[in-house]
């Protein structure tokens, strides 16, 4: 999307900016002062989808919300680069870029699989790490060689692309797929995710990073993980089940669950409040370092 033309009230702008890093333009949004905290949202959404969660945030921390590779307005790139470590590796050098090492890290479904690799990776060491509705569970084996190649196509033809964005661009079409994942959001969030979805770019970039999900590794590092991990789950989101939040504890007992009861896939946007209160008390820690930037 052309901020000249979409980003005239896009949630949050005035604490837009737009930087290069790691051969991509990003959008970004910084704000607040404090320990920092980055948000990284998931496939398909944008820096909109933290609109309630980053002023609360601004108040005590610094917050980052970055559009991730091909996303609202941040630039394109071709699929290749949208895996889970080329991600990871385009937010370390924004990071870099912004002088910025975040104390927490805050990531929605997909968002949460990426920084979960990048603290496997070294390139954040957060104190916590908080999933939301976290998407960690990989496809088995003949489901996952069945999807990817046909996620593969899809993302290799701007033509299909062009033909999901003109059909699902529609805000009935868009309502009906948001509660398709068990949420209720308002009708602003409504109308901003038909805004993303009728533009091809945007609808290429969610289907790239789809052809390029492979969670085998990151389910098999996952015991390495070594920053604390809070899995805060909706528990009514029909996109990713409840019961991966379990699956991930199995793999690393020391994970916390935190259950939102009566929400869904977009809890963080439904339900903000109740999603604040969570954050809160696990975004208080004391300093621990002095490059977290509070005394």
């Amino acid at each position: 999307m052309r901020w000249e033309l979409e980003g005239g009230d896009w949630p949050n702008r005035q604490h837009s900016r737009f930087l290069v890093a790691a051969g991509i333009r990003w959008h970004v949004q910084v704000a607040g002062e404090g320990p920092a905290v980055l948000l990284v949202h998931g496939t398909g959404a944008s820096t909109h989808s933290w609109r309630d969660i980053l002023p609360s945030l601004a108040h005590t921390h610094t917050v980052i919300a970055p559009d991730l590779p091909g996303h609202g307005f941040t630039q394109s790139v071709p699929a290749a680069r949208l895996s889970i470590d080329a991600i990871g590796g385009g937010l370390a050098g924004l990071l870099d870029v912004l002088g910025q090492a975040p104390a927490y890290a805050v990531g929605h479904s997909a968002g949460a699989a990426i920084l979960c690799r990048m603290a496997l990776d070294g390139r954040v060491e957060p104190r916590r790490l908080i999933g939301i509705n976290g998407a960690f569970m990989p496809f088995g084996g003949a489901a996952h060689a069945l999807f990817a190649p046909g996620a593969r196509l899809l993302a290799s033809s701007g033509l299909i692309a062009g033909m999901i964005a003109r059909r699902a661009g529609d805000i009935r079409t868009v309502r009906r797929i948001v509660s398709g994942t068990g949420s209720r959001i308002d009708e602003r969030g409504l109308e901003i995710y038909a805004r993303l979805v009728r533009e091809p770019s945007h609808v290429g970039a969610a289907l790239g990073m789809m052809s390029r999900w492979d969670l085998q590794g990151l389910a098999r590092d996952m015991p390495r993980l070594r920053s604390p991990l809070t899995l805060v789950v909706g528990g009514g989101d029909r996109a990713v089940p409840p019961s991966q939040a379990h699956w991930v504890r199995g793999r690393l007992p020391a994970a916390e669950i935190a259950l939102i009861p009566g929400f869904g896939h977009l809890v963080h946007e439904e339900a903000p409040q109740r999603v604040l209160a969570v954050l809160a008390p696990l975004l208080s820690a004391p300093c621990a370092r002095p490059r977290d930037g509070c005394d």
